[in-house]
This record gives C-alpha cells, sequence and structure tokens, in this order.
C-alpha cells in the first residue's frame, strides 16, 4: 500500500472521528451538562489518542503496539475520577477515548470502525437520556443530629428530601452532633399550586404582641 493510499485512509478514518466526537460532545454531552470546561477536554483528548495511534500504527505495521497504548489510555480512565467530575462525565472520557481507539486503527475497516461508533453513540445517548430515572437525585446534606437507627434516619431523609433510595455515611461527629450523609434519593411530586414542591414541614408562625411598650421614664435628681 502506497502512501497516498495510507494518507486517504488515514483521511477518512480521521473525518469518521471528527464526526463521531463532534456528535458526542455537542449533540449529547453538552445540550445536557452544560459544562463549557469539558468539551475542549473531549475533544482534545479525543484527537490527540486518534494521532498517536495512527502514528504508532503506521510505524509497527500490524497495529499492536498501537492497541497496546490505546487500552493503556482506556484503563488511565480511573485516574481521572474526582470529586468535581460526575459519574456520567467519567464515562464521556471513557467513550472518548475509546472512539479515538477504534477511528486510529488503520488496519480496522471504515465500515467496522463505523458501525461501533454507531454502537457507542446509541449506547451513551440512551444511557445518560434525561428520562430515564428522572426523578432520582442524589445530594450531600449535613443533619444536626446523629441517628443510631436506620429507621429514624430514613424517615428524617424522607421527610427533608424525598423518598430514599440508599446513602453513605461521610462523617459523623459526636461533639457537634451532626452527619454527613450522601444521599441517592427519589424526587417528590410536584404539587398541584404553581408548580412548587410540597413542603414536609409547616411554616412555624410568630406572633407580635399588641401590648403597646410602656416608655422608660428617667429619674431626675
Amino acid at each position: 500500500m502506497d502512501s497516498a493510499e495510507n494518507l486517504g485512509q488515514m483521511a477518512a478514518h480521521l473525518g469518521l472521528d471528527l464526526l463521531a466526537v463532534t456528535l458526542l460532545t455537542f449533540g449529547v454531552f453538552y445540550p445536557r451538562h452544560r459544562r463549557r470546561e469539558l468539551v475542549p477536554a473531549y475533544l482534545a483528548l479525543n484527537v490527540a489518542l486518534f494521532a498517536v495511534v495512527s502514528a504508532l500504527a503506521s510505524a509497527d505495521g500490524n497495529g499492536g503496539l498501537a492497541l497496546g497504548f490505546g487500552l493503556f489510555g482506556v484503563l488511565s480512565i480511573v485516574r481521572l475520577r474526582s470529586d468535581a467530575l460526575q459519574h456520567q462525565e467519567v464515562a464521556y472520557y471513557f467513550i472518548t477515548l475509546v472512539l479515538g481507539l477504534l477511528c486510529g486503527l488503520p488496519g480496522l475497516d471504515l465500515p467496522v470502525a463505523a458501525g461501533l461508533a454507531a454502537v457507542l453513540l446509541l449506547v451513551m445517548y440512551g444511557a445518560d437520556h434525561p428520562r430515564l430515572f428522572a426523578g432520582d437525585r442524589r445530594a450531600v446534606i449535613t443533619l444536626d443530629a446523629v441517628y443510631r437507627e436506620e429507621s429514624a434516619l430514613r424517615a428524617e431523609l424522607a421527610r427533608r428530601l424525598g423518598e430514599p433510595l440508599g446513602w453513605t455515611v461521610q462523617e459523623v461527629d459526636y461533639v457537634r452532633d451532626l452527619m454527613v450523609l450522601e444521599v441517592r434519593f427519589r424526587q417528590p411530586e410536584p404539587s398541584e399550586r404553581g408548580g412548587e414542591f410540597l413542603r414536609t414541614t409547616p411554616r412555624r408562625r410568630t406572633t407580635r404582641s399588641r401590648t403597646p411598650a410602656v416608655p422608660h421614664q428617667k429619674e431626675t435628681v
């Protein structure tokens, strides 16, 4: 295979890769999460992986070294996990890496790479759809009491948030008498008035005394 044919094949794979990562980033991720700072990270990571894998595959010939490098990049996604990234965003990192790996291998036929890329996009589109478990939420809350019984803790979480699906205790402080929990709960249904959520605790009414205050008389000597 001459150099012109190699360049044409690489250009076709690059076009497929750019199309796939553009659909993933601007068609699925950004409209749903609005994390603008992650858009250049996804694009740069994908194109960089495509360039390195394509170069290693061209130099190695059979693509074995390129495949090993790509798998190393995919497995290194664990190091990208942090508190600033949600699990959905880590999944987008993973799909971005795999797209760059698939499209960067010149030994893989273009129709096969396109089919695999389409499967990845469809799976991500369905798995992160807003209507899928739309009422489930996650929150980190601090309670001003330490609950030893699970039933009492569940009742308190249900009163404050909604139906608790599960929780993880992150901190228990007996000195300040508080608990910090990561709670997964189902959002309550909105009320019929104005779309507001029903309050689980009644508002306290404050009453003011109508008795006029007696002015303080100064004593003169």
